[in-house]
């Protein structure tokens, strides 16, 4: 298993920790409900350390990148940040992913931990553009500092307008004397925030700087539990559950980063998917009887024939009601919808909503 730089940090501060995309990394610190709240009322702190980072940089950056992810990288000016995916040749997703324009023909890609190497190797092998490639992943810590009170926080540690900073863009700044720091307007909870790259021997001390400055909000950790809850009452998508190699973006809902303005990895065929339309569409639902949706629970209909299966679903700490997400045919999918999860050999009545749930 492979440490992240605040590894000894997490084990101090009473994390349980858990194998995690062949990291060691915290999953909780005191309860998945308490650190959720956390984020949606004040502000926390989350290690994403184990994703990856690749420089895509030269002449031919932008021509692969085009090529190999779905959104339009040519609509990026330098600060700016696109969420995207990387389509395979089969009408599924390699990863998805952020691209950061760092200058002219300079890119930085934010992948998911556990799909480092296949990214590595998928984008290498459609580079015939002449593009450098260098993964950065081990040299960098990053850190997620997401809630309301994130800008109050975090604006204690540079003099840059923080506020000012508009969603998905990023600065390079003096953090809490730190040069040249990325922060970046992102994240993956939906409670607002940012996200803050550094060099790994360079972590702790910005950790215990952003908590020093937190205090006054009772900043706290939060482990990958909540990262999950907070993502899921989104909607938002995680690969290996809602999105994987076997879906389309267009099911899923990614069509907004999927641009046929541009020629892609399996462009045609996905548009022609987009003007035939889909057979099945990633949806959210909520519980109308008392039960927690949970992965790889059966979907049925009202004639108890199987539908589909549970992609992502927990007990929402905010709603206080159980939510999830999965395929379902089409004509299946309009909100209002009432479909079933069977849980435990029993048919729990859910309805179909609109996402985001909260």
């Amino acid at each position: 298993m492979k440490k992240t730089a605040l590894f000894d940090k997490h084990v101090s501060l009473g994390a349980k920790m858990v194998p995690f995309a062949g990291f060691d990394m915290p999953v909780r610190y005191s309860s998945d409900k308490e650190e959720h709240m956390t984020v949606r009322e004040g502000v926390g702190v989350f290690d994403v350390s184990h994703m990856g980072e690749f420089l895509v940089e030269g002449e031919g950056a932008l021509e692969l990148l085009q090529f190999v992810t779905s959104n339009d990288v040519s609509k990026l000016q330098d600060g700016g940040i696109q969420y995207s995916c990387l389509p395979n040749e089969q009408g599924g997703i390699v990863d998805d992913l952020l691209v950061y324009r760092l200058a002219e023909d300079i890119y930085l890609l934010v992948v998911n931990a556990s799909n480092i190497e296949k990214d590595w190797n998928w984008i290498s092998s459609k580079n015939s553009f002449g593009a450098k490639m260098t993964d950065v992943s081990d040299e960098y810590s990053l850190f997620a500092v997401q809630g309301p009170k994130a800008v109050a926080t975090m604006q204690k540690l540079t003099d840059a307008d923080l506020s000012a900073m508009k969603y998905y863009t990023f600065a390079e700044l003096t953090l809490a004397g730190l040069e040249n720091t990325f922060i970046s307007a992102t994240g993956y909870t939906g409670a607002g925030g940012f996200e803050v790259m550094v060099k790994n021997d360079q972590a702790e001390m910005l950790w215990d700087k952003i908590f020093e400055a937190g205090a006054e909000f009772d900043i706290k950790p939060i482990g990958l539990g909540a990262r999950d809850t907070l993502r899921l009452e989104k909607g938002y998508c995680l690969y290996g559950n809602d999105i994987d190699d076997a879906t389309s973006p267009l099911e899923a809902g990614l069509g907004w980063v999927t641009k046929f303005t541009k020629e892609f990895v399996n462009s045609e065929a996905l548009k022609a998917q987009k003007e035939q339309g889909t057979s099945k569409k990633l949806v959210g639902f909520k519980m109308i009887d008392k039960g927690i949706p949970r992965k790889d629970y059966e979907l049925k209909d009202a004639q108890e024939q199987v539908i589909g299966v549970v992609t992502s679903g927990t007990m929402s700490p905010s709603l206080n009601v159980g939510i999830g997400m999965g395929y379902v045919p089409k004509e299946l999918s309009k909100a209002g919808t009432e479909i079933y999860v069977a849980v435990r050999k029993k048919l729990l009545k859910a309805e179909v909503v609109a996402l985001p749930f909260l």
